[in-house]
């Protein structure tokens, strides 16, 4: 799974947000806001292939997380992510 293109992560005011740009994404009209751990793993995985298990190993490195949690928030985020259509 992929970042798809167009979209990158901002900070405005203090928030941490994915904006969309180009034609591909001009219908995309939400706002996506990010928690600290969520753009830190948008960060780490922009322009690489994962999956959840990418994604939990990384809260796992960065945070004090169970591998349980860590996998079950990622999947949470991933989710999300994919609902919205972030992803590819």
């Amino acid at each position: 799974m992929k970042i798809k293109k167009g979209f990158e992560l901002r900070e405005v005011c203090g928030e941490h947000i994915i904006v969309a740009y180009g034609r591909e994404n001009i219908d995309f009209n939400k706002v996506i806001s990010l928690n600290e751990s969520a753009s830190f793993l948008w960060k780490n995985i922009v322009d690489k292939d994962f999956d959840a298990e990418t994604m939990a190993g990384l809260l796992q490195q960065e945070y004090e997380v169970d591998a349980e949690t860590a996998l079950k928030d990622a999947q949470a985020l991933l989710d999300e992510w994919t609902k919205v259509g972030l992803t590819e």
